[in-house]
């Protein structure tokens, strides 16, 4: 399991913790708070000395999973959270494409913003209001996964080969 620990910055990226078990310790994206100047990072635990294929898996997983996460959460729309799940992007790109191609004769569609505590139900009954709100989703979609694309382009492996 991926955890959140803290420690210094020069805390190993790659040790043997248990050499009697064999369990190596993997960490990454270390971060320093503003307010309290510790260092904390990310850390996975292998049952044995990995592989660095192994090592990046695990690094790029827990990337693409905050990638996920953001897409999902992150995105609002006038101020509301929109659950961007991918059944909802799918749903709100039918519902995009069939305005388009009947000139607007779907609309009024409503969606449903918020969350299930507490919903905000949003009416679009043009193509130009619905429009802008599906490519504002597309766009910050893209935005999540190209910013996935360069924090895995600037991990810098030579520390883990040992």
């Amino acid at each position: 399991m991926i955890s959140r620990n803290y420690g210094s910055p020069d805390t190993p990226r790659i040790e043997c913790t248990n050499p009697r078990h064999n369990l190596w310790r993997v960490r990454w994206d270390f971060q320093q708070d503003a307010e309290t100047g510790l260092y904390s990072f990310l850390e996975y635990e292998f049952g044995h000395k990995p592989e660095i294929g192994e090592i990046r898996d695990i690094i790029f997983k827990s990337i693409n999973d905050e990638v996920d996460k953001a897409i999902l959460q992150g995105f609002q729309w006038e101020g509301e959270m929109v659950w961007l799940s991918v059944e909802n992007q799918l749903n709100y790109k039918a519902a995009y494409d069939l305005a388009v191609q009947t000139e607007g004769a779907s609309l009024p569609i409503t969606l449903k913003f918020g969350t299930d505590v507490s919903p905000v139900f949003r009416t679009f009954a043009t193509v130009h209001d619905l429009s802008e709100f599906y490519l504002a989703s597309v766009r910050y979609v893209q935005q999540q996964v190209s910013h996935g694309w360069e924090r895995k382009s600037l991990i810098d492996f030579s520390p883990y080969y040992c």
